[in-house]
This record gives structure tokens, sequence and C-alpha cells, in this order.
């Protein structure tokens, strides 16, 4: 059985992306800059996982860690 992600929050968190701009979201939970990673997850089974912006605008990224379209939010929180 593998380890779940810690759920940082039941909601997503609502980010101003920059167009072109790398972002690195938190897949782990840990992070203490969420939903972006800040190495948090050193010695667990979880890693960041890279996003560049096609756009800048609004978007979701996810929260509760359970997203099946990392980094954005699917709605996965809602079934938490």
């Amino acid at each position: 059985m593998s380890t779940p992600p810690n759920i940082a929050q039941k909601a997503p968190f609502a980010v101003e992306v920059t167009e072109g701009k790398i972002y690195f979201w938190c897949a782990c939970g840990m992070s203490k800059k969420q939903p972006f990673c800040d190495g948090s997850h050193n010695g667990s089974p979880f890693g960041p996982v890279q996003y560049t912006a096609e756009a800048s605008k609004k978007l979701f990224f996810c929260g509760c860690k359970h997203t099946g379209k990392a980094p954005l939010c699917d709605g996965s929180h809602s079934k938490l």
C-alpha cells in the first residue's frame, strides 16, 4: 500500500499565474508555502510537479493533493 499525501486543505488554492513562468506544485502536502514546494518532501516518496503557465490568469491548484489532474484541482476534495 502506498503512502497517501497529507491534505494541505480541502479546497483548491486560487493563484494568479504568469504566462511562461514555471511553478513547482507541492504533491506531498507538507510544504509551508502551499500550494508550492518548499522541499518538505525530502525523505518521502513524493516530489514536486512542474507546471508551466500557458497564459497569465487565475488557476486553481489542488489543495487536497488527491487530484487526478495534478497540479490543478479536479474536485477530488469533495470526496474526502
